[in-house]
């Protein structure tokens, strides 16, 4: 019987394309520790193997697992997450510019990734219990927990992670059928928190001359007179609408007041954990060329690497880009590129032929699955996985901006990997019971 379950449980389809992405991370992780005289420089390889052989073995044990006996302690989990996130801000290994490692010598984790997954659990068990709640404090919960756990890896500083979390939400918040105006709300602070961190680095790098409309960001002075004054200006709206009923036009004047408030309020605090480079990283892409031996140097060799490759690409362990050392972080990162330069279109429309399935193939499962908790959880698995795709792929290409999100599945990393299989399991998992069925 227990045969049977397992069977059962699985996921082939999912497997399939889990396995296949898993094997060519593998091969151009080995390529990309090739170096120009054919010697093997790093052992990288073979610890992916190691981390994909025991993930296969996580993913398989969590579809055989009843996913809905997560709600009696997934609070407590997320208690501990949250914790651990503290301590790996002050006490984590300092890698690259932020705290994002815990561990001992060789083993190391990175604790916000693996937070990804308790997140979408918890904010699933929260939105499947408050649902007769007051959609506006249901919101505001659902928006604080987020918030949470966005100021604990922001602490270390990582932003790439931390970008991660918002499209998860916002897919979970519109999946659970939170008002549409204030997913709105919360997509608008944003936008504006990322356009006003953004547009003093673009004034400084990419225009190189004074913008005197973008004093009010540049001038401490001046921007917090300017943020008090629309909080001003939100209160003289909260007011009007309480005095006067169902009036838009005061509506109107808070909504919109208070959204810019609140977004150069979140803008100087990204502004200040992030260091000038690494907003100059997020800011290069568009024209790398006025730094191209330091800041934009990635994304130049990328696409050097990417249209190198033509239709069948060099051949593979024959890419000029990884061998020679042009492109840093290519075994992660940039992984995609050194795929694009030995195998070409062709090895690139496979790949996202592979994700395409999965993606196609969750859509199914979501729309299938009867449990509410479950359709929230397989929609915020979603929300990580169409995010983690869309945003790697157009940072090598130079259509978005650099900030360190991995290529899940393909690019080196044992806690990005796990992550990634630990999620296909819940997705199994909820597929199997989709009917609601009881063990």
């Amino acid at each position: 019987m227990k045969k049977i379950k397992v069977f059962a449980a699985i996921d082939y389809i999912l497997l399939a394309c889990v396995i296949c992405l898993t094997l060519i991370g593998i091969a151009f992780i080995y390529s990309a520790a090739i170096n120009r005289d054919g010697v093997l420089t790093n052992t990288n390889y073979l610890k992916q193997i190691l981390w994909g052989c025991s993930g296969l073995v996580f993913m398989i044990a969590i579809a055989c697992y009843d996913y809905r006996k997560t709600e009696r302690y997934i609070f407590w989990i997320f208690v501990v997450a949250c914790l651990v996130l503290l301590y790996t801000a002050f006490g984590g290994r300092y890698v690259n510019g932020s705290r994002s490692w815990i561990g001992f010598g060789a083993f190391s984790i990175q604790p916000a990734e693996f937070c990804k997954v308790i997140f979408i659990v918890f904010l699933a068990w929260y939105l499947n219990n408050s649902e007769n709640e007051n959609p506006l404090k249901r919101f505001i919960v659902s928006v604080s927990i987020l918030a949470l756990m966005l100021g604990l890896i922001m602490l270390q500083p990582d932003l790439g992670t931390a970008l991660v979390f918002i499209p998860i939400f916002i897919f979970m918040a519109f999946a659970s059928g939170i008002k549409l105006k204030y997913i709105m709300i919360f997509v608008s602070v944003g936008a504006l928190t990322i356009l006003f961190t953004m547009l003093p680095v673009w004034e400084t790098y990419i225009v190189r001359h004074s913008i005197p409309l973008l004093k009010v960001l540049n001038e401490s002075r001046l921007r917090m007179i300017v943020t008090l004054g629309f909080f001003a200006v939100m209160l003289v709206g909260i007011l009007g609408c309480i005095l006067f009923k169902n009036s838009k036009y005061y509506y109107w004047i808070a909504y919109i007041a208070g959204i810019i408030c609140i977004s150069l309020i979140a803008s100087k605090f990204v502004g200040l954990k992030l260091k000038g480079y690494q907003l100059k990283r997020l800011i290069i892409f568009l024209n790398p060329y006025v730094d191209p031996k330091d800041s934009g140097w990635n994304i130049i060799q990328s696409k050097i690497a990417i249209g190198a490759g033509g239709f069948f690409g060099r051949g593979f362990l024959r890419g000029m880009q990884s061998h020679l050392n042009y492109l840093p972080e290519q075994g992660t990162d940039f992984i995609f590129s050194i795929l694009c330069e030995e195998w070409g279109f062709a090895g690139g429309f496979i790949v996202f032929l592979l994700y395409l399935i999965i993606m196609l193939r969750t859509i199914y499962i979501l729309k299938e699955t009867h449990s509410k908790y479950g359709c929230y959880i397989v929609t915020g698995i979603f929300g990580m996985f169409f995010f983690h795709f869309v945003e790697n792929i157009g940072m090598v290409m130079g259509l978005m901006p650099i900030t360190g999100i991995p290529l899940l599945f393909l690019s080196y990393g044992g806690s990005s990997l796990w992550t990634s299989m630990i999620c296909i399991g819940l997705v199994m998992a909820i597929r199997y019971r989709r009917f609601n069925f009881m063990d």
